[in-house]
């Protein structure tokens, strides 16, 4: 059951409340409606579907079709979109406004050479007025509220940030949120919370900070430092849901973690198939196990089990019983 805060919301989406002040990053393979789903009962305060292209949208591709499922308990939903065209970005964004998300986000960050380097996710920072034309064009056309997330610039030499942050703001977008990277960094090096500070202190809208939030005890850090609405958490809560309760994972007993891993294994079976399902559940396997530094033969043969019941047995061999109520497949 989803556990709703009694707090005061954080921030307003328009007149949409948010409450809580984590989010799950929106990534591609990790953030799905099963392991979204968990993130949010645990305190996720929003979910974050991961990106789509918009032609992928367009051409009814499978995968964008699985991407858009999500549970009534998860809203507030965001879908999230990218393309270098205002055309295509608006065609896309009008066919997933038909299932009633509560904000479609336009992709400003992905670093991926393949999108990026065509002029999509971090490559629109090159262009202030082509990102202020693609939130203009969508705010003023759909029912539903626009939001960006964005990254420093596309270079350490070129950061835009203060100026794209205004730029979607004036167009009328409702949020955003800032990787404090730029493009050309990836995910290396720290960081900047500075300008997530300075963002913050330039517009009027809500501020979602992103970067370097690794352990519990940087949640207040980074909240305190730049002053942002809500923080949103990616590579931290891979394989740790428990972050968005604020509990560092080794301080989670082995029997609440082999409680999730069980409930998140039933849920991506449910969704994707008992093949397709246990397949893509290995990565979040290697997550769950990553702190408990098995022998290599023991991760191996973990990671490559493709049959449920073994997978439980195995499982239980290194303490992760499977809870009564599983039932294996």
């Amino acid at each position: 059951m989803l556990i709703i805060s009694n707090m005061n919301p954080r921030f307003f989406v328009g007149s949409l409340p948010i409450e809580g002040d984590l989010i799950l990053a929106p990534m591609r393979g990790y953030s799905d409606l099963p392991y979204r789903s968990i993130c949010r009962t645990m305190g996720s305060a929003m979910s974050y579907a991961p990106f789509i292209g918009a032609t992928e949208i367009l051409t009814k591709d499978h995968e964008a079709c699985l991407a858009l499922g999500y549970l009534p308990e998860e809203r507030p939903v965001v879908f999230q979109i990218y393309d270098d065209n205002e055309e295509r970005l608006l065609a896309a964004a009008r066919q997933i406004q038909r299932y009633n998300p509560d904000v479609i986000d336009i992709n400003m960050g992905c670093s991926i050479r393949g999108i990026s380097g065509r002029g999509a996710g971090a490559g629109l920072l090159r262009d202030v007025d082509k990102v202020g034309k693609i939130i203009k064009r969508l705010t003023s056309r759909l029912n539903v509220p626009i939001s960006a997330k964005i990254r420093l610039g596309w270079t350490l030499q070129s950061k835009n940030y203060r100026d794209i942050a205004r730029m979607i703001e004036d167009q009328g977008g409702a949020f955003i949120a800032v990787h404090a990277r730029t493009r050309d960094q990836g995910y290396q090096g720290d960081a900047d919370w500075d300008a997530i500070a300075e963002i913050k202190a330039t517009v009027r809208f809500p501020v979602i900070g992103n970067g370097d939030v690794k352990c519990v005890e940087d949640i207040d850090q980074i909240s305190t430092y730049t002053g942002c609405d809500a923080i949103m958490i990616g590579r931290a809560a891979i394989g740790n849901p428990w972050i968005f309760e604020r509990r560092n994972r080794k301080d989670v007993p082995l029997e609440e973690v082999a409680s999730i891993l069980h409930l998140h294994l039933d849920r991506m079976i449910d969704f994707y198939g008992l093949n397709w399902g246990m397949l893509r559940f290995r990565k979040h396997l290697a997550a769950y196990l990553k702190p408990m530094k098995l022998p290599k033969c023991t991760r191996d043969a973990l990671l490559t089990c493709s049959n449920r019941s073994h997978l439980n047995a195995l499982l239980q061999n290194i303490g992760l019983k499977t809870p009564e109520g599983i039932t294996a497949s």
